[in-house]
């Protein structure tokens, strides 16, 4: 299983309607209940752009990264250029109009193996192979 940016960026938020699904589901990846747990490590890159457009200062940034990429149990992979090309592809093929996105479709369909991904984000719903769970729809109690 993959968490995507969306699940991953309401957790390192103050407030976020997402937040408390989030929080339910990293405590959850924490406590080992999924096993390992996967994330591009382009979330990283996405989260830094994001926050620059926020307006949040490079130390609280910095303060986001090291709270995710500490989370037990929450593996960060690299990307490749096999994963580079596959995104590009995904982008013509599937109209996507985000990197991100396609980083993370090409990442789950390339290293995780279920290629089940975490979101709330529809446009991985239109790509083959790839199961998209709403993190709200997780069972999390």
């Amino acid at each position: 299983m993959m968490i995507e940016s969306d699940v991953l960026y309401a957790y390192v938020k103050e407030n976020d309607w997402l937040k408390e699904a989030s929080e339910r589901l990293v405590s959850k990846i924490e406590k080992g209940d999924f096993g390992e747990v996967y994330a591009s490590r382009e979330v990283l890159h996405e989260l830094y752009y994001v926050s620059l457009d926020e307006e949040v200062r490079i130390d609280d940034y910095v303060y986001r990264v090291a709270n995710l990429t500490s989370v037990k149990n929450l593996v960060f992979l690299e990307t490749s250029y096999e994963i580079d090309l596959l995104a590009i592809s995904l982008m013509k093929q599937y109209r996507l109009t985000s990197i991100f996105d396609a980083y993370y479709a090409a990442t789950c369909l390339n290293q995780v193996r279920d290629r089940k991904i975490v979101t709330t984000d529809t446009v991985y719903d239109r790509i083959p192979g790839i199961s998209r769970i709403d993190p709200r729809d997780l069972k999390l109690k």
